[in-house]
């Protein structure tokens, strides 16, 4: 009798529930992303929250700094516009201050009637052209004396005033804007001595019925 070899092509007999080594280390790695982060991912988290205050922190800084920028640059426009004008006022007053002479004469002029003709046509060409460049005359008879706007030329006392009273103009006074170019030229008159007290004494009288009978 002849006895029978395995053959080689035959597989051992292998447990159904073994897995093989791949299956094995594939799992495992599923086990690992499923479990728990590691600790060098929350310290990556605490540095980006950093670096973004940093960056919150530097633009804040930045914005406040353009704002300081701006109002600045508002200002220093400012300025320059106070500048420009201060600059214009003052040669417009040069200019005009050389004209103040024959304004005077155009005034005394007309005054006399002798602003007639052709030179009447000059003379009022010549005042529109120095109030197109701002220039206005100021005085007048009646008005309280300010020595800021005013130079007393002559001096009287008069009954009918209360205060110091321009009462005649010599010169008229002339500004461009808050700038006064020339004063007003000016009489005044203050009240006379002694008529305030008894108008006091009137104003009381009349209160009191009038001074006692004997």
């Amino acid at each position: 009798m002849t006895e029978e070899t395995p053959g080689f092509d035959e597989k051992p007999d292998v447990p159904s529930d073994a897995a093989a080594p791949d299956d094995a280390a594939q799992g495992a790695g599923s086990a690992d992303k499923a479990g728990p982060a590691p600790a060098g991912d929350a310290s990556q988290d605490a540095g980006l929250v950093a670096q973004l205050d940093q960056v919150r922190t530097a633009l804040n800084e930045r914005t406040a700094d353009l704002q300081r920028l701006q109002a600045e640059y508002q200002n220093y426009r400012r300025r320059v516009e106070r500048d420009r004008v201060t600059v214009k006022e003052i040669a417009a007053a040069n200019l005009l201050s050389e004209l103040l002479p024959v304004l005077d004469d155009i005034g005394r002029a007309r005054e006399h009637g002798e602003l007639v003709g052709g030179f009447k046509s000059v003379g009022e060409s010549v005042e529109t052209v120095v109030a197109k460049l701002g220039l206005q005359q100021f005085g007048k008879e009646g008005e309280p004396f300010d020595p800021t706007i005013h130079e007393a030329l002559m001096h009287s006392y008069a009954p009918d005033v209360t205060e110091t009273t321009c009462v005649a103009i010599l010169q008229p006074g002339y500004r461009i804007g808050e700038r006064t170019i020339r004063p007003a030229r000016v009489a005044v008159a203050e009240p006379q001595p002694g008529a305030q007290a008894a108008k006091s004494e009137e104003k009381s009288d009349e209160e009191s019925g009038g001074p006692d009978e004997g």
